[in-house]
């Protein structure tokens, strides 16, 4: 049996989040007793030498964010040689740019919302009310700001300049449409896990508030769930085979979970005639008892240990085909 190192932490904004998909990950490769010894590893930024020291045979990163899974960390594992879950490193960098992955979209003929990038200078918002501002290079909805007024957006380009010059990181923001149902109503937010290529059931997520932000995703429990939802007649396929058929044009290997927005009701004019929108690709979704691709993964009959057990082969796999 092989030894396996967790690593969770980092130094991105998702930070927490990631311990807790580490703690959720250890926890269910022990307990699926496959494997000798498991090391749940907290780190920050880790050099060469620190991750070379480090124990284990097999390597199963959950970390979240820009460098942990946008490709710094993957260019460490690949220069460490020892097998790993997840993407490559230029795989990584791809998704982590919702702009390139939206080109790679548009590219394959998946509906993706239009997109300008911010420049809090301009003063004038580039597309019709309401839109979405969020940061090109992050997850998680990490500095997202919804916009349904000239003073919505006024003070959220207040709020982007400030957090800029405090920081002292120049975060590049884009703006996109919010996509709506008929009559101005919210568009159903979808979710598709992807392991190893194949599509895991379509989770419909409602939150309790208008935003499916960060608390919601990770603390807070009044978000509904609905895995494989009743939707109008093609959605499910079609978002399915986007998801699939995105994350092999990207190279993305092992897991992956796709967004989506749906502008339509199951029934009336509108449900014959809809588009579910993509929106992101994430290479290491969360592992949390929040998180949705272990809830999908469920459904179908693959408890987490399994599921991660699984994702132990895989790396293994391709380390012996590279």
């Amino acid at each position: 049996m092989n030894s396996v190192l967790v690593l969770g932490g980092g130094p991105d904004s998702e930070r927490e989040v990631s311990l807790k998909s580490a703690h959720f990950i250890a926890q269910a490769l022990r307990d699926s007793g496959r494997f000798a010894n498991v090391h749940n590893q907290t780190i920050d930024r880790l050099t060469s030498d620190e991750l070379r020291k480090l124990p284990g045979d097999v390597i199963f990163p959950a970390l979240h964010g820009g460098w942990g899974e946008g490709g710094p960390l993957q260019d460490l594992l690949e220069a460490d040689g020892r097998p790993f879950v997840g993407s490559m490193s230029r795989a990584a960098r791809h998704a982590m740019d919702k702009i390139a992955t939206k080109f790679t979209a548009r590219s394959l003929g998946i509906p993706t919302p239009e997109v300008r990038i911010l420049d809090v200078r301009d003063g004038v918002c580039p597309l019709p009310f309401p839109v979405i501002i969020k940061p090109v290079h992050e997850g998680s909805t990490v500095g997202l700001f919804v916009c349904k007024t000239p003073q919505d957006w006024s003070w959220s380009c207040a709020m982007i300049a400030e957090q800029r010059s405090v920081a002292g990181v120049e975060r590049v923001y884009m703006v996109e449409p919010c996509i709506q149902r008929p009559g101005g109503k919210k568009a159903r937010e979808l979710t598709v896990g992807v392991i190893d290529g194949q599509p895991l059931p379509v989770i419909e997520i409602t939150p309790a508030t208008e935003l499916y932000g960060y608390e919601e995703k990770y603390t807070r429990n009044d978000t509904a769930y609905v895995v494989a939802p009743a939707l109008p007649p093609g959605v499910t396929q079609r978002i399915q085979a986007h998801t699939a058929e995105l994350a092999k044009a990207m190279g993305i290997r092992h897991l992956a979970r796709a967004d989506f927005m749906l502008d339509a009701d199951n029934d009336g004019p509108s449900a014959s005639t809809c588009t579910a929108w993509f929106l992101e690709i994430n290479t290491l979704p969360g592992f949390t008892d929040h998180s949705l691709v272990p809830m999908a993964a469920r459904h179908i009959g693959l408890p987490m240990p399994d599921l991660c057990g699984k994702l132990i082969d895989l790396a293994l796999r391709d380390h012996r085909r590279s």
